[in-house]
């Protein structure tokens, strides 16, 4: 580790500057980590989520960086389609609010 001098406008600061431990001439094996992830059930439903907001953007209910979530009725994980019925859209903050749960009583 080594102190690094950063400069900004409340005056310069030192921090550690770190690195990640690694064996010499290490490399990612990254089929084995996908198939640990697919094996955990990691990002399974991601080309559905990917599919279902390019649909929305091919209507025009949505257009890139304009915030909004393409949002599944009933989740993928519960076993919800990709439909149109399924999905909504809303603001990102209100889609992760809730994180797919219904409300008690409802």
């Amino acid at each position: 580790m080594t102190w690094k001098i950063q400069n900004s406008s409340f005056g310069a600061r030192k921090y550690w500057r770190t690195k990640i431990p690694s064996a010499p001439g290490y490399k990612r094996d990254y089929k084995q980590e996908m198939k640990t992830a697919t094996s955990r059930g990691e990002n399974t439903d991601r080309a559905a989520r990917n599919k279902a907001r390019a649909h929305a953007m091919k209507a025009g209910k949505v257009k890139k960086g304009d915030g909004k979530e393409i949002d599944h009725k009933v989740p993928l994980r519960s076993g919800g389609s990709t439909k149109d019925s399924n999905t909504r859209v809303r603001s990102a903050s209100a889609n992760r609010a809730d994180n797919g749960h219904k409300p008690k009583g409802k």
